[in-house]
């Protein structure tokens, strides 16, 4: 089968179209044949050799994909071949057939197209597992998106305004604010001309943050927080070492969570997998929370895409389609 390989960690131009054995599903694992694979930053990452798999894991790169169960290997009951689903993958998306544990599988939602799925199982599950596994984010609380145009945080809005919440987010440029806030978000930040800290505060500050950033945020983020708010850090585009003000938490009686999906183990994806299907699927199906795909490039063009993420230069989710 064709798939993406890396000849060496480096560059995108490093990614290239190999012939490669077809996989074969284990116990409990279903074969996809893969419609669409969705690029994350994490992929750019691994391709530079700064985020290896999970042990166990395909070396091939891609955590996420949709298509159609080829086929179901030992002890798989609850999917049948021919129907098209989503998933979750630890690895082996960008290739066109690609296993998994059959309960990190889902069925395409009602109302999307199988290639657009593809944009779904990563933002879906990392915006359930955080603020709601993790945050607690309730009706009427508010909630600071960092990356508010990004493939989480376009999706982030959504889940959090059909949940009631309220949503203020960043961005840099005038044209991502604008599409947040046709996404529904209520106060949007342009972080170039603006302090999201001190628009944050004029609002009474945030009950919960899913910061993307990471360590060059992290004082500012900590000021941000209303009484009893809770930081949740999933990226660290700007630095991994910080110093917090340990005073200023407690003042708030504020939590810090650094959460990551890729490297949980099967059973603790599989129950966000289940509860994602369980909460945002109807979302989905209703129409208020739809996949938001800034580009497409044949899987050939891998390199091209992600060049493209790299940049900035793009909203929502880029797809490599098969």
């Amino acid at each position: 089968m064709r798939a993406i390989t890396v000849t060496e960690f480096g560059p995108p131009e490093n990614l290239v179209v190999t012939e490669v054995d077809k996989p074969r599903p284990g116990p409990g694992e279903v074969l996809i044949k893969v419609a669409a694979a969705g690029v994350n930053r994490a992929d750019l990452l691994q391709r530079q050799g700064n985020y290896p798999p999970p042990p166990g894991a395909s070396d091939i790169i891609g955590m996420e994909a949709s298509g159609t169960v080829d086929e179901l290997g030992p002890d798989v009951d609850s999917w049948s071949a021919g129907e098209q689903v989503c998933a979750l993958l630890a690895g082996g998306g960008y290739a066109e057939y690609v296993t998994v544990p059959a309960g990190h599988v889902m069925p395409v939602p009602d109302g999307v197209d199988v290639v657009d799925a593809a944009a779904l199982p990563e933002v879906a599950c990392t915006v359930l597992s955080n603020l709601k596994r993790t945050a607690h984010l309730q009706p009427g609380e508010l909630v600071l998106l960092h990356g508010g145009a990004s493939g989480i945080g376009t999706h982030a809005i959504q889940w959090a305004k059909e949940l009631g919440a309220t949503v203020a987010v960043t961005a840099g440029s005038a044209d991502k604010l604008e599409l947040c806030s046709d996404l529904g978000a209520d106060i949007t930040i342009n972080y170039h001309d603006e302090d999201f800290l001190e628009v944050t505060k004029s609002h009474g500050g945030a009950d919960v943050i899913l910061d993307i950033i990471g360590a060059k945020y992290l004082s500012s983020n900590v000021s941000a927080l209303a009484k009893d708010g809770r930081l949740v850090v999933i990226g660290m585009q700007g630095g991994v070492k910080a110093e917090v003000n340990l005073g200023a938490l407690l003042a708030k009686r504020g939590t810090i969570h650094a959460t990551a999906l890729r490297g949980r183990d099967s059973e603790d994806k599989a129950a966000i997998v289940a509860d994602t299907v369980a909460t945002t699927w109807p979302m989905i199906a209703a129409g208020k929370v739809k996949p938001v795909v800034g580009a497409r490039f044949p899987v050939e063009d891998a390199a091209k895409a992600h060049t493209l993420l790299d940049s900035g230069k793009v909203t929502g989710k880029i797809l490599l389609t098969l």
